[in-house]
C-alpha cells in the first residue's frame, strides 16, 4: 500500500534498476573487449610488441570500466585522478597475474587454481573501487564482492580453458558473393570470450544491483 501511496518510489525503483542494468551491460561489454583483446594478443603471439599492445588494450579497458563504475554511481568529475588510475592499474595487474600463475603451473591445476587467485583479485578490486569513489561511507547497502569476484573469474577460467584444451571449430558454407567468397569459421576461443562476457555482465549486474537499489 505505501508504493501504491507513494508511485514516485516505484519509478525510483525502476529507474534504478534500468540504470543498473545498462551500466552491467556497458561494463561487461568494456571487459569483454579489453580482456579478449588482450587474451588473444598475448596468446596468439609472445613478440614484444603484442605483448605492450595487448597491455595498453587491457589497461585503456580497465580505465573505462572504472569510469564507467564512476559514472554509476558518483558523479564522475576527472578520470584521470591518481587515485582512480590506480584502480585501473590494480585491475590491470590482476589479469596478468592471472595469466602468469595458470602458465607457471600449467594444466588443468594451473587453471583451478589461477581462478582462485583471479577471484581473490577482483575481490579486493571491488572493494578499492568502493572506496575510490567513496561509496563506504555514503551507501547503506550491504556489499558483498565476492560472488561477482567468483563469477567473473569462472568465466576467465572457460576463456583460458577454450584457448588450452580445446582444438575444434565450427566452418559454415561458403558464400559467395559477387566476384568475393566469404567464409565463415567459429573458433573455441571465440565461444570462451562470448562466455566470459556472459559471466561478466552476470558479475556486473550483482555489483550494480547491490549498490543502487534502495
Amino acid at each position: 500500500m505505501s508504493v501504491i501511496r507513494q508511485p514516485t518510489v516505484l519509478g525510483r525503483s525502476t529507474r534504478r534498476r534500468v540504470v543498473g542494468i545498462t551500466a552491467a551491460v556497458s561494463a561487461a561489454a568494456v571487459e569483454t573487449v579489453a580482456v579478449g583483446c588482450w587474451f588473444g594478443l598475448v596468446v596468439g603471439s609472445r613478440s614484444t610488441s603484442t605483448a605492450l599492445a595487448g597491455l595498453g588494450v587491457l589497461f585503456c579497458g580497465a580505465l573505462l570500466r572504472t569510469g564507467l563504475f564512476g559514472a554509476t554511481v558518483s558523479e564522475l568529475d576527472d578520470l584521470l585522478q591518481p587515485r582512480r588510475l590506480g584502480a585501473a592499474l590494480a585491475l590491470t595487474t590482476g589479469w596478468i597475474v592471472w595469466l602468469l600463475v595458470a602458465e607457471l603451473i600449467g594444466a588443468a591445476a594451473g587453471v583451478v587454481v589461477a581462478t582462485g587467485v583471479l577471484a581473490s583479485i577482483l575481490t579486493a578490486q571491488f572493494v578499492l573501487e568502493r572506496r575510490v569513489f567513496r561509496l563506504h561511507a555514503s551507501n547503506r547497502v550491504t556489499f558483498t564482492p565476492v560472488i561477482p569476484g567468483l563469477l567473473m573469474a569462472v568465466g576467465a577460467a572457460t576463456l583460458l580453458a577454450s584457448a588450452w584444451f580445446t582444438d575444434w571449430g565450427l566452418s559454415a558454407p561458403p558464400l559467395s558473393l559477387g566476384l568475393t567468397t566469404v567464409a565463415i569459421r567459429v573458433e573455441a576461443v571465440q565461444i570462451g570470450v562470448l562466455v566470459f562476457g556472459l559471466f561478466a555482465f552476470l558479475a556486473h549486474q550483482r555489483r550494480f544491483q547491490r549498490i543502487l537499489d534502495p
